[in-house]
């Protein structure tokens, strides 16, 4: 019997949301607002039809926005497109097709009086990995649209992204995030007011890794990390030191033409005391080569998709 052919038009399991203009939302974070669910996500380039040579499709990326009245249906909003002073403003439609900056992977939380977004920031749109710093740049909102540029944390060093903020239980705030000077592994940042950051050492080590998020739920602090073969879990009573869950979540892999393959850089919604949805990106018609090397658009494409979280017996379960 011959092979289905690979159809990027259909919907991968557990799928919630594709990026209409270039086909590939990554990194997403969905926050709650008394409006409505908003999802803040990278807007990969795996479409665009001049991207330039080696990893400039995933670099020259924009913050797109998306909407949704219950969490599982979305519509695309725009983008955050920079203005004047730095700023960043909700923007409808497309981006241009040139652009100067890369953004990625923010990380949205409120804290208490407003929001504030921590962006992973690099000039220009680079062709390689190495070679040009990443930092770590704190913005502020009253409304979610409109961004006002703080400036970027002092960390271990300029090879950072992937910022994840929580409140901890002594009452501090942690910033996580992906040192790629030390190895690719999560180092920790701490603030009493979130006004300045003091180096917390390093939270995760071990096996590379990136997208660091963290949840209070069960009982139990969890930290994911994603490993690019599914998703790591680590446990804490007190968010400050950590102990690993055997195995992985969303590790899963069928054959290209199912759709089905492991979840990306994840975040966490709480929906309940020992459940939650976990929202994350894939790439549904990965043939298992390397990502950055994709020859075509196809295996570039992604998709952001929601499972089932839930704490059973002490162990962070996912049902996909």
């Amino acid at each position: 019997m011959p092979t289905p052919p690979l159809n990027p038009a259909a919907p991968a399991p557990g799928e919630v949301y594709r990026d209409p203009v270039y086909d590939g939302a990554t990194d997403p974070t969905v926050v709650r607002a008394p409006e409505g669910w908003w999802m803040f996500y990278t807007q990969r380039r795996a479409t665009h039809p001049t991207p330039g040579p080696g990893v400039a499709w995933v670099h020259g990326s924009r913050i797109g926005i998306a909407q949704s009245g219950d969490g599982d249906r979305w519509e695309y909003a725009g983008t955050l497109s920079p203005g004047d002073g730095s700023a960043l403003a909700l923007t409808p439609g497309p981006p241009p097709l040139e652009v100067d900056r890369t953004h990625w992977a923010p990380e949205v939380i409120h804290d208490g009086t407003g929001w504030r977004m921590y962006l992973t920031e690099i000039t220009g749109v680079p062709d390689q990995w190495e070679g040009h710093a990443r930092n770590i740049v704190e913005y502020t909102s009253d409304d979610l649209r409109t961004w006002r540029r703080v400036g970027p944390a002092t960390l271990d060093s300029d090879r950072v992204i992937d910022a994840a903020v929580r409140r901890c239980p002594d009452g501090r705030w942690r910033l996580w995030y992906k040192d790629e000077a030390a190895g690719s592994i999560t180092k920790v940042a701490v603030s009493d007011d979130l006004t300045g950051w003091s180096a917390g050492g390093t939270a995760i080590e071990g096996r590379p890794h990136e997208g660091p998020f963290v949840i209070d739920l069960g009982g139990w602090w969890w930290m994911l990390t994603d490993e690019w073969r599914g998703l790591a879990v680590h446990r804490s009573t007190d968010a400050v030191a950590w102990e690993r869950q055997d195995g992985l979540l969303l590790d899963e892999v069928g054959p290209p033409e199912s759709g089905l393959q492991i979840g990306r850089h994840a975040m966490v919604v709480v929906d309940g005391e020992d459940a939650a949805w976990i929202y994350f990106f894939s790439h549904p018609w990965w043939d298992g080569s390397e990502i950055a090397d994709a020859s075509d658009d196809l295996h570039r494409r992604s998709s952001v998709q929601r499972a089932r979280l839930h704490v059973v017996d002490d162990v962070l379960v996912c049902v996909r």
